[in-house]
């Protein structure tokens, strides 16, 4: 069953109830804004394990966080675990990146244990593959990429990224652009050097409609990746991203007439006083598609920080209308993460992500900071560590506190402007 084509005929489904409950939003208007391609909703038809997530216009923002193995660090165990971390500190969904170890057992182990959307990026997959079996990434064909597909979908992923807006056109526009960073992405660094090896377009753009034939089967929302994204600000904004940006509205409205729901991936690092153009361009260009962001990361100069830069750019891009946070954690830029890099890069992109959703007027997003300032006006310190985005952080640092009297934190002491205001004001007649 295609959601979209369900949504597009006006029949509300299980997904479509399930998930309007959960965001507090009218069924109907949920339905609408699928079947206008405003909203999506990510489940596999099956995966049966896990509660649907919907992502776009009048939606909470949600938050992703990526895991996975590296040619270094083939630790199944811990990426479980890693997975684990996220999930518990609030991550709405995964995704597995795996490039290192049993590829594939990784991923069925992910499905099998962690019941949260799944999503992956196909081509990492199809080019270790041809590696591994041909000694070479060139020699992939466009068979292997779809086949790595069809596996994935078969076992239940979620979403897929799948950058079909590096062109052999896009790439002749980011040769002459003199880029600093040239290209970040790896699954764009597959392909641009699969295409320029083979002189051969990109399958996955050249062939489109066998992409879009897979995820109507299994109802995989496309991620359309952004292979051309800048990883310097100085790149931010340049004619490669938006050349690619313009492809992709033109696939997105493609893929709609063939009823699979689409969002789009942005950058990347972008200065603050572009981040809002690019919402605006992503939300013209392609038609109103949920965004899908990976900070974007502010400035360039905080490795070991970069949780931080991207939490204030997702923010800003939240705000203006971006729909979906990639969490960045401290050791981006540095290695691969741990699981306390997983957890701090997933309450830093919550804490952005509801920022913004305040300033969207998402419902019950203010209720959340309403409880939690009476909280700290009766000074109630258990409801405000309950209430907190990260309570256990929250509860260590309380038990840290060398204050005598309950009442107060040790940071004002005796001179509590709470306490004081509330004393004085019971004088007052």
């Amino acid at each position: 069953m295609e959601l979209m084509r369900e949504a597009k005929k006006g029949n509300v489904t299980e997904a479509m109830q399930i998930v309007a409950t959960d965001e507090l939003i009218d069924v109907y208007l949920l339905m609408e804004r699928i079947a206008d391609g405003e909203a999506v909703i990510l489940k596999n038809n099956l995966h049966k394990s896990v509660q649907p997530v919907g992502i776009g216009k009048g939606l909470r923002t949600k938050v992703n966080a990526n895991i996975g193995t590296s040619t270094d660090s083939t630790d199944i165990h811990l990426e479980i675990e890693k997975a684990r971390t996220a999930v518990h500190a609030g991550a709405d969904t995964i995704m597995d990146l795996s490039t290192g170890g049993d590829i594939n057992q990784i991923r069925k182990t992910i499905l099998d244990q962690i019941p949260v959307v799944l999503g992956t990026v196909p081509i990492y997959q199809s080019a270790i593959q041809s590696i591994q079996t041909s000694g070479a990434l060139v020699k992939m064909d466009a068979d292997d990429i779809f086949s790595v597909l069809e596996k994935q979908a078969e076992e239940g992923v979620d979403f897929f990224t799948v950058h079909c807006g590096v062109t052999l056109r896009s790439i002749e526009r980011l040769r002459r652009e003199d880029r600093l960073m040239d290209i970040v992405s790896r699954g764009g660094s597959f392909l641009v050097t699969w295409m320029i090896a083979n002189e051969k377009e990109n399958p996955l753009y050249e062939q489109y409609d066998r992409v879009l034939e897979i995820a109507a089967k299994y109802d995989i929302v496309l991620s359309l990746g952004d292979g051309l994204r800048p990883g310097s600000i100085l790149d931010a904004t340049d004619r490669a991203q938006v050349e690619e940006l313009i492809i992709l509205g033109e696939l997105t409205e493609r893929a709609r007439d063939r009823n699979v729901q689409v969002i789009i991936e942005g950058p990347g690092h972008v200065p603050l006083n572009q981040i809002k153009m690019n919402v605006q361009l992503e939300k013209e260009i392609c038609h109103n598609a949920p965004f899908y962001v990976l900070g974007p990361l502010v400035t360039d100069v905080a490795p070991g920080y970069d949780h931080i830069t991207s939490a204030i750019g997702g923010a800003i891009a939240a705000a203006e209308g971006a729909d979906f946070l990639c969490y960045v954690t401290p050791g981006e830029h540095l290695k691969l993460p741990d699981c306390e890099d997983v957890r701090q890069g997933v309450i830093a992109t919550r804490i952005a992500g509801h920022a913004a959703d305040i300033v969207k007027g998402i419902p019950n997003a203010i209720d959340w900071d309403i409880e939690m300032s009476k909280a700290r006006k009766q000074l109630d310190w258990d409801t405000q560590i309950s209430h907190a985005i990260d309570p256990e952080h929250a509860r260590k640092l309380r038990e840290m506190c060398k204050s005598n009297d309950d009442d107060i934190c040790s940071m004002c002491g005796e001179y509590c402007a709470i306490k004081m205001v509330q004393e004085t004001l019971r004088h007052v007649k």
